[in-house]
């Protein structure tokens, strides 16, 4: 299973490049194939635990080691959905946003970079799939040509500048150990300032990638710019990737003495991109800017939840961390088709440009409303699940209590920039064009994720078991 979700999607991008006419349905295959096997992936490992395999038969350190345990199959799973329904919604509408036929292959280049590096365990595969995701992510958001070559320049050199950081990390961890796969050189850990300086430098640069506040000045111009499908792809899943690794280097190979120094950077950190990123969306008078400047924010709460992890070691912080990351997945997938089609069907990029939408496109509007209320952090969504796990992990500890305010108060910011959305397209509709009618099919498959994210709390229980086993 394991050969077969790394293989599928990369000979299919190679296959699309010699016969582009079959890409469309080719990716939609791939994709329904990689669905089944993730999940049939997913219920082997909740039966029989972490499984591993090790290229040509070569042990850890010569090799490369592929290794899946739960997380790593639920993150394998959270791709191939939403590859299948972007994939979906982009075969609906490509004629009419006219997509470049190069999205396909990329596309499926996409989903195989992120596969490997969901199952990578060796920090010098981990940056290659970084490269991979970095070089395919920027080629995406050139795909709107004109206005989107200045954000993806901008793009590509910072995240070459992010990379070049990690890697000067992971050369000094090889100079003291000699071994970069993970499980040994936790193994070998030396709790020392060389090692210290090297989890810094890794982390700079996975930072500047993730787009992690302050370090996200690139994201909303890529974001907003990119196709609808596109920005869909790197909000729901390109940015998790390098915040994966910033939470294996720490949890996996820092010294706890290491980690416990780093913990209050991380809460702090976290708090602030809450809050200024949630000022940004409340300002912005652009519609997809404003879903942009969202990420920024709604990604402090897994910087928040990974500060309190190294603070004190629960699993409760582990599993909320990753209910953060699998609902803004979600959310932010159903955000963008759903504002994508809104603007491609009334016209123009402002927040104006929704009045009456909520008449003229229901369906793409209810899909929003649904995904902000799991941005907010209301019951029953994936939002308040992480959310009310993290309180509860919160809670165990008494010194911490004060915490709780500011968690309130960055709500009612995520409530106001998702409410002032709302509000604005039950406004009197304009006419639209007979040439640009709402089309039902891209409606329904925003909702889809949106549903999905508002659903998840009464999946909590075994959520919450395979996460928190995960962590232990």
């Amino acid at each position: 299973m394991i050969v077969m979700l790394l293989m599928l999607p990369l000979l299919g991008s190679l296959l699309m490049i010699i016969r582009p006419a079959i890409a469309p349905l080719l990716t939609l295959v791939i994709a329904v194939a990689s669905n089944v096997l993730a999940l049939q992936l997913l219920q082997q490992i909740s039966e029989e635990g972490t499984m591993q395999w090790l290229l040509a038969g070569w042990p850890a350190g010569l090799g490369i080691v592929w290794q899946a345990g739960t997380l790593t199959a639920l993150l394998i799973l959270l791709t191939t959905v939403l590859q299948l329904l972007v994939g979906l919604y982009a075969f609906v509408t490509h004629k009419r946003d006219k997509l470049a036929a190069v999205f396909w292959p990329l596309s499926n280049l996409l989903q195989f970079g992120l596969i490997a590096l969901w199952l990578s365990r060796d920090l010098f595969n981990l940056y290659i799939c970084l490269e991979l995701l970095g070089l395919v992510a920027v080629a995406l958001v050139s795909l709107a040509g004109g206005k989107a070559i200045k954000p993806a320049i901008n793009y590509l050199l910072l995240s070459l500048l992010g990379s070049l950081c990690y890697l000067l990390g992971v050369v000094l961890l090889y100079g003291i150990h000699g071994i970069l796969d993970i499980a040994t050189l936790a193994s070998q850990w030396q709790d020392n300032q060389l090692s210290y300086i090297a989890l810094l430098l890794m982390s700079g640069g996975l930072m500047l990638k993730a787009a992690l506040w302050p370090l996200h000045l690139w994201l909303p111009g890529a974001h907003s710019a990119a196709p609808a499908p596109v920005s869909a792809l790197l909000s729901a899943l390109v940015v998790k990737g390098p915040l994966y690794i910033l939470c294996l280097i720490w949890i996996k190979l820092a010294a706890v003495q290491q980690a416990s120094a780093m913990a209050p950077l991380f809460i702090a950190t976290g708090m602030a991109a809450l809050v200024f990123g949630g000022w940004s969306a409340l300002r912005t008078p652009f519609a997809k800017t404003m879903v942009a400047y969202s990420t920024v924010a709604q990604l402090g709460y897994a910087l928040l939840a990974l500060g309190f992890l190294l603070k004190f070691s629960h699993p409760l912080f582990f599993a909320a961390l990753w209910l953060f990351v699998l609902s803004h997945a979600l959310a932010k997938a159903a955000c963008f088709l759903a504002i994508g089609e809104i603007s491609a069907t009334l016209g123009g990029k402002r927040l104006t440009a929704l009045k009456g939408a909520s008449q003229t496109m229901p369906l793409a509007m209810f899909a929003f409303a649904l995904s902000g209320v799991s941005l907010i952090g209301l019951p029953p969504s994936g939002g308040f699940l992480g959310k009310w796990t993290l309180v509860q992990g919160i809670w165990q500890h008494q010194g911490q209590l004060l915490w709780m305010l500011p968690l309130v108060l960055v709500t009612l910011l995520s409530a106001a920039y998702v409410m002032r959305v709302v509000v604005l397209t039950f406004d009197q509709a304009k006419p639209v064009a007979p040439d640009f009618a709402p089309k039902l099919l891209p409606q329904w498959l925003a909702l889809v994720p949106a549903l999905a994210v508002c659903g998840m709390a009464f999946l909590s229980e075994p959520l919450l078991l395979l996460l928190q086993a995960d962590a232990l």
